[in-house]
């Protein structure tokens, strides 16, 4: 694990030992406690580990916890499927997803323009957007003339207010977007992309910077998004994202009219 890997690990783990009730975790409800939540002493008994060691850890010591403990800390510390998979990649023992991708392959291209009426683009593992089709920017006009500097998703979506504009329900939306991005780039966090994108990020925005400091992590899962265009008014859309097998540091991210609705004849009228 690098020394950012492990400073992130550390945090984490904190922030989520504060969260636990002691008597959820089935220790009894007496006793003063300075702080809320569980003792560190607490987690490492029931994790089945040293105190001292989980110390070290908690430390962000050179240490490097096997999957079988980081499974154990995950349950005595009640985490969700998305903060498992969070701590198990920062301690080495997931995927961690491929750096930016050099340029956009002309193939990807062709497939976001094949998609017609559906608003597509793609991003990087960092999140910055190096292609969309017609009707993506019919949907986000804004982001043919974005600078690119500032041609990142996470970036938009906490910068530009017309993106604040365009989201459903903005604050909602903007936490997904912020959750599940840590997710994705925790073990980067050290990553020269990623400092300087938080680093403006906290100074531009407050809403981030608390978010942020939260330390939460969500994983992506597709479902509706609900989007208000000043044309052509409310879209309920179905989000989807892919990976191109042979472009691994890309992701496409789709959105179709959901079923039901009458998004379809509004996208046409968008994008005729």
């Amino acid at each position: 694990m690098s020394a950012t890997a492990r400073r992130e690990l550390a945090d984490f783990l904190r922030s989520r030992r504060r969260q636990v009730d002691p008597r959820v975790a089935g220790l009894p409800a007496g006793g003063a406690r300075r702080t809320p939540g569980l003792r560190r002493e607490e987690v490492a008994l029931l994790s089945g580990v040293g105190h001292t060691w989980y110390t070290w850890l908690e430390q962000g010591r050179d240490i490097r916890p096997s999957r079988q403990v980081v499974d154990a800390l995950a349950r005595t510390l009640r985490m969700s499927p998305a903060e498992h998979e969070y701590v198990l990649r920062l301690a080495g023992h997931g995927a961690v997803p491929a750096g930016a991708a050099d340029g956009m392959p002309a193939h990807v291209q062709r497939l976001l323009d094949a998609l017609g009426p559906s608003p597509a683009y793609v991003i990087t593992a960092s999140w910055s957007i190096v292609g969309w089709n017609r009707a993506y920017e019919r949907l986000y006009p804004g982001v043919a003339t974005v600078p690119a500097a500032d041609l990142n998703l996470l970036w938009l979506v906490f910068a530009d207010p017309a993106v604040r504009e365009l989201l459903g329900d903005w604050t909602t939306d903007s936490r997904r977007f912020l959750t599940q991005f840590r997710a994705e780039v925790g073990p980067r966090l050290a990553d020269r992309e990623v400092v300087d994108l938080v680093a403006r990020l906290e100074v531009a925005s407050p809403h981030f910077r608390a978010g942020w400091a939260s330390h939460d992590v969500d994983r992506f899962s597709s479902g509706e998004r609900r989007f208000r265009h000043p044309d052509v008014g409310e879209l309920l859309l179905e989000h989807h994202q892919l990976t191109p097998a042979d472009a691994p540091g890309l992701q496409l991210v789709v959105y179709t009219a959901a079923a039901g609705s009458d998004t379809a004849a509004r996208l046409d009228r968008l994008t005729g």
